[in-house]
């Protein structure tokens, strides 16, 4: 929710598309999850390919240089490969996901369009410990497992994913910690291993897992600088799912920070009046790098 007193940040332009294209529809229930996906979660439903097709239509005539998919999970989207295609005719790609759907014939057709698209593509994918016993309990029985595999089927493919590791562990965020998963990739085949850190969101499942933010824990407009809309995503990069338009992908079930019915109706200063807000301000944390 906002309030007449939350800060609003400038739009400079749009650099980054975000697509919700499985909605909140997801094959696992992280316990972690801000946005509180589930394989019966339809807060947002999936997104058409006609829906996805207009949203990347319209940011490209604005100069979007980069997009991204999410979700859910985006390799549930029946016609997934139809849409990489459609952004990698655009520009450079993202797919955020937990790579258990990633098996052999997959993998193939990923690394192919890797190998072959005019802009470049990257497959992140979430993993959260260095064994089942450390990441499972957090994102559930078997997911360890099945993320490795999908690891391996990229890898042997010819494609090396990120790996993005929520630091619910707090000893992750330390450079041993970093190492330590450089080094697993490493012994999965990942020559150049990349890994990106990212800072727990304390609202949907997240909230109840660690209590949520403090009171103080928001943002003011003393916070905001001149260099605040360069720092934060969203004086950058909309999200659209198939209910409309956000400032970023962690508010998409925020309404009071909907934007609009298109992408061309959040292409505007936005309120940063979600807590989760002050999480990116003091981390400094993009979704996108």
């Amino acid at each position: 929710m906002t309030a007449s007193s939350d800060p609003t940040l400038p739009f400079l332009h749009l650099d980054t598309l975000w697509l919700q294209v499985t909605g909140t529809v997801c094959n696992i229930a992280c316990r972690h999850c801000f946005i509180s996906c589930g394989p019966k979660v339809r807060i947002h439903d999936l997104m058409t390919v006609d829906q996805c097709r207009a949203a990347i239509d319209a940011a490209a005539a604005h100069g979007c240089r980069a997009y991204a998919f999410t979700g859910g999970e985006p390799f549930l989207h029946p016609d997934i490969l139809a849409l990489v295609d459609l952004a990698l005719a655009r520009g450079p790609l993202d797919i955020l996901s937990n790579g258990m759907l990633i098996d052999e014939p997959l993998a193939q057709a990923l690394a192919r369009r890797f190998r072959e698209a005019p802009h470049g593509f990257d497959v992140r994918i979430s993993l959260d410990g260095l064994s089942a016993e450390e990441n499972d309990p957090v994102r559930g029985r078997g997911v360890f497992d099945a993320t490795v595999q999908g690891i391996r089927n990229l890898v042997a493919a010819g494609m090396e994913p990120v790996v993005a590791v929520t630091t619910v562990h707090a000893d992750h965020e330390s450079a041993q910690g970093r190492q330590a998963f450089y080094e697993l990739l490493r012994g999965l085949g990942v020559a150049h291993p990349r890994v990106k850190l990212i800072p727990p969101f304390r609202i949907g499942r997240e909230a109840r897992r660690s209590g949520g933010y403090g009171p103080l824990e928001r943002l003011t407009a003393a916070m905001i600088d001149d260099d605040s809309p360069w720092v934060l995503q969203c004086g950058t990069s909309r999200m659209v799912t198939n209910r409309g338009a956000w400032p970023c992908p962690i508010l998409v079930n925020d309404d009071g920070a909907r934007m609009g019915d298109r992408l061309d109706d959040a292409l505007r200063p936005c309120t940063l009046g979600s807590p989760a807000c002050h999480t990116c301000h003091v981390e400094g944390f993009s979704c996108r790098t």
